[in-house]
């Protein structure tokens, strides 16, 4: 009997430290020189093999190719401990550089580094007839219960984090530096039940961006929450791929800024007139359906942004199929644009937009708009790529373009510009059953008109006052135009409340309850 209780012992005492494995002990050397890669997949086998536990990678550069991680395992990365990729493109398989596939319960944890070395020739595509299959820096797919935390990722040639077909995911205290190529995205997802929060992330493509093009797998029960984002392309962004769906996701409680250099692509403000001259985000919020699928559910609510061309951009389009956007809610905002690309919500002739609802709101934005801008005649390209500047450089409002919508929901908005503009501040164009509460804003120039509604139904005007002398309120457009609503607001400093024009006929329009009201 004793001498099984000290052979049990001895053999807890051996499992023990199996578990916990430092990868030097399997010929890892951590010198930035040695191809570390088999030693590194060695120490993740053994300590997979004997139950799993944490694999330890100490101080010191270890150059690699793909490691793949097993069930159970946690890969620690200690402070200066980096690893590094190999600039051999055939080195990674899985287009991975830490592969976590097919697996359950398993975290990469730490203070160390991953660098991907991205800026190498050898994973340009620029130029290249055959394109090079770049590595993400970690690739999750067909796994579960998975952990990324505290880690600093840096140089990715590819993607940073891809989740794919994945769930049971959280993300956190990480931060993400990446400018060295193109498509340095920083989180793709497109996986279920998904926490991301209290990271930083400065990317050169987009930062945060959700995509669906897995039959049969939606996109769905997601929280981002207490992110500092910023991008030389899109900060939050669902799509551009939206074949599937979305449904379930709440953002609150991020900041996006202009990203920190763009030395890979020609600055925005050399390609479009009008930006200005720095780097700047595309888009701070973007959702876009163009591939048959749908968005149901999403809320978003305090964001702050600065150094962005677009704060909102909202789109349904047909690239490769019509789907569905629909039930949106976007609250708490306060953005500073840099572009005459103004905010929009759009679908297209026939499939709408619906439900959106977006409250208590401050736009400071650009203007410099012309007259030649606000009667800019707008294209439908339905089969457009989705991107803020898909209609050209302009928008023909200064804060908020909304074509092809029904049930919008505006509430609470501050709209004030930085330089004059002879743009409204707000159009509605093929829009139903709409409301828009509570709207200030500054006055365009040149004795233009605030808000323009045009070949709109149902739409609900309230709680309008300003302190300035305002020429005409609302000029109401088209002969489809019906059942304008204008009610509790203050003409006290208005000298026409609407206008009507275009065949539209002023018996749809309905004045109620106005201070000042001129029957």
């Amino acid at each position: 009997m004793r001498f099984l209780i000290v052979t049990l012992l001895i053999f807890s005492f051996l499992n023990t430290e199996a578990k916990n494995v430092n990868v030097s002990d399997f010929g890892a050397v951590g010198d930035g020189k040695t191809n570390d890669t088999k030693a590194l997949q060695k120490a993740i086998n053994a300590c997979a093999e004997s139950g799993g536990g944490r694999v330890t990678v100490g101080p010191g550069t270890y150059l690699t190719g793909t490691i793949q991680l097993k069930d159970n395992i946690d890969l620690h990365l200690m402070q200066n401990a980096v690893l590094l990729g190999v600039t051999d493109v055939e080195a990674y398989h899985d287009s991975a550089l830490v592969l976590i596939k097919e697996v359950q319960n398993v975290t990469v944890s730490g203070y160390g580094k991953i660098n991907g070395q991205g800026w190498h020739q050898n994973f340009n595509n620029r130029g290249r007839a055959i394109k090079v299959n770049r590595p993400f820096q970690i690739f999750v797919t067909n796994s579960k219960f998975i952990r990324i935390t505290g880690i600093k990722l840096r140089n990715a040639p590819m993607w940073n984090i891809s989740l794919k077909k994945s769930e049971w995911i959280t993300i956190d205290t990480i931060d993400i530096y990446s400018h060295s190529n193109t498509n340095n995205d920083g989180i793709d997802i497109d996986a279920k039940n998904v926490v991301i929060s209290n990271c930083i992330i400065d990317t050169d493509d987009d930062a945060i961006v959700f995509k669906s093009w897995t039959n049969g797998f939606v996109v769905e029960n997601v929280s981002i929450s207490n992110c500092r984002i910023a991008s030389n392309c899109n900060a939050i962004k669902f799509g551009t791929w939206s074949a599937i769906g979305f449904r379930n996701i709440s953002i609150s409680n991020c900041v996006i800024t202009s990203a920190a250099e763009d030395n890979v692509r020609t600055p925005w403000y050399e390609q479009y007139e009008g930006i200005s001259e720095q780097p700047t985000v595309i888009s701070g919020i973007a959702l876009e359906v163009v591939d048959g699928g749908f968005i149901d559910g999403v809320t978003i609510s305090n964001i702050s942004m600065q150094g962005v061309q677009t704060p909102i951009f909202i789109r349904l389009g047909d690239r490769d199929g019509v789907g569905s956007l629909k039930n949106v809610l976007i609250s708490n905002i306060n953005a500073t644009n840099e572009s005459r690309i103004t905010s929009s919500i759009t679908g297209i002739p026939g499939s709408y937009v619906e439900n959106v609802t977006i409250k208590d709101v401050i736009f400071n934005s650009k203007g410099t708009g012309t007259i030649e801008h606000a009667n800019k005649i707008i294209p439908e390209n339905n089969k457009g790529y989705p991107e803020n500047r898909m209609y050209g450089a302009s928008l023909p409002a200064h804060g908020f373009y909304v074509r092809h919508a029904k049930g919008i929901q505006f509430e609470n908005f501050r709209l004030n510009l930085v330089h004059p503009d002879a743009r409204p501040a707000v159009l509605f164009d093929d829009v139903h059953n709409a409301s828009l509460r509570n709207i200030q804003a500054d006055l365009p120039v040149s004795d233009q008109p605030l808000f323009r509604i045009i070949q709109s139904e149902n739409i609900r005007f309230s709680n309008y006052h300003s302190t300035k002398t305002v020429g005409t309120l609302l000029s109401v457009e088209g002969e489809k135009t019906k059942k304008i609503i204008i009610d509790n607001n203050d003409f006290l400093t208005v000298r026409k409340p609407y206008i009507t024009k275009d065949g539209a006929s002023q018996k749809e329009v309905f004045l109620l309850g106005n201070l000042n009201e001129k029957k």
